[in-house]
């Protein structure tokens, strides 16, 4: 309101602010009128203001005047042109080292190298580096009894950057569209991570990886560094707690409030029954159900690292599998009723689409992508995508030209990329729902929030 009510003002008064806007001079006569005019030298609105202060700092402040104030005058975000510049500088240091990591193994010839499948078939797992197809098949053993221990590509560290990278196009997607995702989520005003922040975030744990991959790769090259094998195993390890140090680092470095958000949901998805489950927190749990092959690549790293003899280089932490046709078809058959099911409700409940009687037939009401098709081929990836995780309860996890760990890797990138248009839509239906039942307006917070148990 004081925004609006300066403009006017400036508009009025400013005879060059006036010329400019209208290509007309205001004559004398027209700024005279308007100098003694109620709307030029009265200060109701002032005054209304200032009661609108006084009743919201009472009543939802609990009397704290600089809480409340700043509630009512959220400050804008400012952007900086350092994260841009950041974000390009880590982006290319990617690039060059995932060159760096190819030529190094091609020069060094690690596959032929003595005990270099052995390192390929232990260490790797640790950070499953993505490779291309024809440097696959080309370094692939020949003994195909090894061929269940040999990681291709992407891991823990893969599955984390790009969940990160889909969220940081969600980001951009939101803000694109005026999705009022701060408030959804619960943020603090101005502490939101915006899409280059998420892009530099993907872009840093991008480049730690594949410099801790190039330097495991030169301390087992090289012969100098072969009587610390032992810090050379625990590379990986390292790399792990330099992330956990950094998430729970209590400084405020790092996007400190936005690390401690995730830890607070994240710790409220783990011992849900004993708080409230808001929507930030089963959002996060969304997520996690899509990094399944994470959390094995956890519990492969607490095996090797806490039962297996990492000194050795020995691996016993093999995968099980489902054996047996009458478990098979269990299995195959509860996955199929759930992967039913959850299509259902992700396009029905989640997306909120295929209303038959909606303004837009078998959509909503209100959409915010004014192409419908894309709604339409939204639902059919999401239906093709919840049924590629069938091929791996049927035991159809091999192809041609392509190893079985591979198809796991790809099937659990398509599962990431699925979530991430799950996001979106989601984020969009939550956002007019909160419209339409008057719990935020469409282009700006409100400075509260709503208790919908109260209303119950």
């Amino acid at each position: 309101m004081r925004k609006m009510f300066s403009v006017h003002c400036t508009l009025l008064h400013d005879g060059a602010v006036f010329l400019q806007i209208t290509s007309r001079a205001a004559s004398k006569t027209y700024l005279l009128i308007i100098d003694n005019s109620d709307l030029g030298g009265s200060n109701e609105v002032d005054k209304l203001m200032g009661r609108v202060e006084s009743t919201f700092v009472k009543y939802f402040s609990s009397g704290n005047r600089r809480k409340g104030v700043k509630l009512l005058r959220p400050r804008n975000k400012v952007e900086r042109h350092r994260t841009t510049f950041t974000l390009g500088i880590l982006t290319g240091c990617s690039v060059a080292l995932v060159v760096s990591v190819i030529v190094t193994i091609h020069a060094r010839g690690l596959i032929q190298h003595e005990g270099g499948e052995q390192y390929m078939n232990i260490m790797f797992p640790l950070y499953r580096y993505y490779f291309s197809t024809s440097e696959i098949i080309e370094w692939i053993p020949r003994d195909y009894e090894t061929l269940n221990q040999w990681p291709y590509m992407c891991s823990l560290f893969v599955f984390i950057f790009l969940h990160m990278f889909m969220y940081g196009i969600n980001t951009y997607l939101w803000r694109r569209f005026r999705v009022n995702y701060p408030f959804i989520f619960g943020l603090k005003s101005g502490t939101e991570l915006g899409f280059r922040e998420i892009f530099l975030l993907a872009s840093a744990l991008s480049v730690l990886t594949l410099a801790a991959v190039l330097s495991n790769l030169d301390m087992e090259m090289d012969p100098r560094t072969q009587r610390y094998q032992t810090l050379t195993e625990l590379v990986p390890a390292g790399l792990v707690m330099v992330l956990l140090l950094i998430t729970f680092c209590p400084f405020n470095i790092i996007y400190r409030s936005s690390r401690f958000f995730l830890i607070r949901c994240t710790w409220h998805c783990l011992l849900a029954p004993f708080y409230k489950v808001t929507f930030s927190d089963f959002f996060l749990a969304d997520q996690l159900t899509s990094q399944v092959q994470a959390f094995r690549s956890v519990q492969f790293y607490i095996c090797y690292y806490g039962w297996g003899d990492f000194k050795r280089r020995s691996n016993q932490c093999l995968e099980s599998k489902v054996k047996g046709t009458f478990w098979k078809i269990v299995a195959a058959s509860s996955s199929g009723v759930t992967t039913i099911f959850n299509t259902y409700w992700d396009i029905v409940m989640d997306w909120g689409l295929l209303r038959k009687k909606a303004r837009n037939p078998w959509l909503r009401d209100k959409l915010l992508i004014s192409n419908k098709a894309v709604y339409f081929v939204a639902m059919i990836v999401n239906i093709l995508l919840r049924l590629v995780w069938m091929q791996l309860v049927l035991d159809f996890d091999e192809a041609p030209f392509l190893h079985r760990r591979v198809v796991i890797t790809l099937v659990a990138c398509l599962e990431i990329l699925r979530r991430g248009i799950w996001n979106f839509f989601r984020l969009e239906n939550e956002h007019f729902n909160n419209v339409e039942k008057y719990r935020a307006i469409k282009l700006s917070p409100l400075p509260f929030y709503y208790d919908d148990q109260k209303c119950l």
